[in-house]
């Protein structure tokens, strides 16, 4: 039950995600190799951020912070970014029209 209540406030937290009108400051520097507003102009070597799942993209970037993903240069970014920061990130970018579909999920 516990967890089920854990989960349930998890998604709950997710689905209330507030919406940025302006990019986060550290989205500057996410520019940078993804592109303005994630959309990479070298898809190949730097992927596409915007429209992925807010999920991943905070997962991916914990990942990255704490070594689990190997990439030198984005594990330099991430090692600078707070929890605050990385969802910050996480919701602007996913909060953004993608180049590619991608379904929405219902929480």
């Amino acid at each position: 039950m516990r967890t089920l209540l854990l989960a349930a406030t998890s998604v709950a937290a997710w689905a209330t995600a507030p919406a940025f009108a302006d990019a986060p400051a550290k989205a500057s520097t996410c520019a940078a190799c993804h592109g303005a507003d994630g959309k990479s102009t070298a898809p190949a070597m730097y992927p596409n951020l915007a429209g992925q799942y807010m999920n991943y993209l905070e997962h991916s970037l914990k990942d990255y912070r704490a070594g689990a993903r190997k990439n030198a240069i984005m594990g330099a970014q991430a090692a600078a970014l707070t929890d605050a920061e990385i969802h910050e990130l996480a919701v602007y970018f996913s909060s953004q029209q993608g180049p590619l579909y991608t379904p929405s999920i219902p929480h």
